[in-house]
């Protein structure tokens, strides 16, 4: 049973967390305006099945590397700093995008808009967990995933509602270009909006203190867990802080046989979350739901739908991960997220695809993804590495999952419009490639609610590589 814990200022630490949380929403925005846009993209600039998915894809490199370089900077130039430079390339890319006159110049910005979004996919959830008291770090990371969804949700619902209004209105100047000829410019460009409110908000937070004590700022540190701890609580914090930083031996430690499961699980969670198929749905829902006979406008429509579910099951499991735990939320999330696709990929092969059963189990999908393995992915990669080298490690773990993606967003199209392969053959190449993660949750995640990152760091510390593979006869077991 969780204690419960008190936090003398809880405005002031929901209002960092909320903030922080903002990244997420730029990186759902950023990256679902794309389902709207896609199609109106490749019309105006003529794009091959190729460039459809190059035009998806080239973000998810700038992912790829925005996260390969985002652990590094934050444990050097701290994790604010990180988020600054986050909202500032959200911003350039939203402005760029919806200017770009050609081809190269809107993939251009779209590859800066992917640079944002990989450093703020890391360095976001990374800062909160940081932040936050044992009992409420996975609460506070599964809000991270709840900007997500919000910011999905926004983008369909502005997608929807721009298009509407470009089809039944006439208007003048530059919002005649941006809305009626060319409406998918207002769809990029609205992102420069919460874009700038990030950038600003974020003078308002402090530096992460874990990092300030990796740095030798004890007082900085202090002063800000006393405002989210008591007293003997933070200074209880600085001192296990401390120990741990004290007996770690840098990035060389992170692949010592000690944390060797640690980052087994840290690249192989996320990169399975992805292969599950979430985003191909997330950037390719109106390709998807054409295939199953919905119009353009009722598709977009559906996009909306499956918006509001992503967001009303995170709320699950902000509700439920610091009481029931990580490994339920996983266990139950992952066998009906598999379920789902098997389905669908029947329902295509049968081609019953009239009526309301394609989006039912794609809702059944989403709504699984959206209570395990999308929120608690990041809870998990933002906990269980050591405290010297978390950055780095959470980049790793994060990298993992934007290689995945990448490669989901340059084959989805090509997979769907395939004579030989098809929607059938898609959503089963996803249950197929998700399935491992019931594996992984049984067998090697251990259950870290309500723990410090500090007791994190000593259990697998008190593990062996041994026994840490030693589970043909029980699952790893919670963290003591």
């Amino acid at each position: 049973m969780i204690q419960k814990q008190t936090i003398p200022n809880k405005k002031y630490f929901f209002l960092v967390c909320f903030i922080a949380a903002m990244g997420g929403f730029l990186f759902g925005f950023d990256t679902a305006v794309i389902s709207g846009v896609l199609e109106f993209v490749s019309k105006d600039f003529h794009f091959s099945l190729f460039m459809e998915g190059w035009f998806v894809s080239c973000a998810l490199l700038g992912c790829i590397i925005g996260v390969a370089a985002a652990g590094k900077l934050s444990d050097r130039f701290g994790r604010k700093k990180i988020m600054l430079l986050s909202a500032s390339l959200f911003f350039i890319s939203a402005m760029g995008c919806m200017l770009a006159d050609n081809s190269f110049i809107l993939i251009l910005f779209r590859l800066v808009g992917g640079l944002g979004i990989g450093v703020a996919s890391m360095i976001c959830p990374l800062y909160i967990a940081e932040f936050s008291p044992s009992h409420f770090r996975g609460r506070m990371v599964a809000l991270y995933q709840l900007a997500i969804t919000l910011g999905i949700v926004a983008a369909y619902f502005t997608n929807a509602y721009l298009v509407n209004i470009s089809l039944h209105n006439n208007f003048s100047g530059w919002l005649h270009y941006l809305i009626n000829l060319e409406v998918w410019r207002s769809m990029i460009g609205l992102g420069m909006i919460p874009a700038f409110i990030f950038l600003f908000s974020l003078f308002l937070i402090p530096e992460s203190p874990r990092w300030l004590l990796i740095n030798g700022r004890e007082n900085e540190a202090l002063k800000y867990l006393n405002k989210i701890n008591t007293s003997e609580a933070a200074h209880k914090e600085v001192k296990e802080i401390k120990e741990s930083i004290e007996g770690e031996s840098g990035i060389k430690e992170l692949f010592s046989p000690v944390y060797k499961v640690a980052l087994i699980i840290g690249l192989a969670l996320p990169f399975l979350s992805q292969v599950s198929g979430i985003n191909a749905i997330i950037y390719f829902g109106p390709s998807i739901l054409d295939k199953a006979g919905f119009s353009l406008g009722d598709a977009l429509g559906g996009q909306v739908t499956i918006g509001i579910i992503n967001v009303l099951f995170t709320f699950v499991a902000i509700f439920t991960v610091d009481k029931w735990g990580r490994k339920p939320l996983l266990i139950m999330g992952i066998s009906g997220a598999v379920f789902a696709l098997i389905v669908l990929g029947f329902l295509f092969k049968l081609n019953i695809v009239h009526g309301p059963w394609i989006l039912i189990f794609i809702l059944l999908f989403i709504a699984c993804f959206a209570f395990s393995f999308g929120p608690v992915s990041w809870i998990i990669i933002s906990e269980i590495f050591p405290t010297s080298v978390r950055g780095r490690a959470v980049s790793l773990a994060t990298l993992s999952l934007w290689i995945a993606n990448f490669f989901v967003g340059q084959l989805t199209p090509l997979m769907l419009k395939s004579d030989n392969w098809g929607p059938a053959a898609t959503f089963w190449t996803f249950a197929v490639l998700c399935a491992p993660a019931l594996w992984l949750t049984l067998k090697l995640i251990p259950e870290t609610k309500g723990k410090s990152l500090e007791d994190i760091e000593k259990y697998w510390k008190g593990k062996t590589s041994k026994k840490l593979y030693a589970v043909k006869t029980k699952t790893v077991g919670e963290v003591p």
